[in-house]
């Protein structure tokens, strides 16, 4: 299960990301914002964080005008690894070398075109388990 939210900046963009799920198979929750009326951001990074942090979702997609704001908020929760992704490469190397685990992604910065190829790119590569990775994840915990 995906967990998937945005503030209002990312809501158009959150949108089309669902579709594209949908058209994959994929099973998500949308945890809002359901509009694109003004709303805090904070508010749905939260929610996503701690649905993955808890095991109720495996991995989480986020999306604000930059992706910076819900990467920041959604870093707070313990456990949580999140990585503002704006090309393929990085969301690549972020899931093989740090096993992130909530994807960020700016609506303001990114289209929708490569945002899904980014999702896809974050979704479908695994975490790489060298030793040298998961030496270096402990010391980030």
């Amino acid at each position: 299960m995906i967990a998937i939210g945005s503030d209002h900046g990312g809501y158009a963009l959150k949108q089309e990301l669902m579709a594209h799920l949908d058209k994959r198979g994929l099973a998500y929750r949308d945890y809002g914002t359901y509009s694109e009326a003004s709303c805090d951001y904070p508010v749905y990074a939260k929610a996503v964080a701690q649905a993955v942090a808890s095991g109720e979702c495996e991995r989480g997609i986020l999306i604000c005008g930059t992706g910076i704001g819900v990467s920041i908020t959604a870093n707070k929760v313990p456990g949580i690894r999140a990585a503002v992704c704006g090309d393929c490469f990085t969301a690549k190397a972020t899931r093989e070398h740090n096993d992130a685990n909530v994807l960020c992604m700016g609506a303001r910065v990114v289209g929708a075109g490569l945002a899904l190829m980014i999702a896809d790119t974050f979704l479908d590569t695994a975490f790489s388990n060298d030793e040298r990775h998961i030496r270096r994840i402990s010391m980030i915990e």
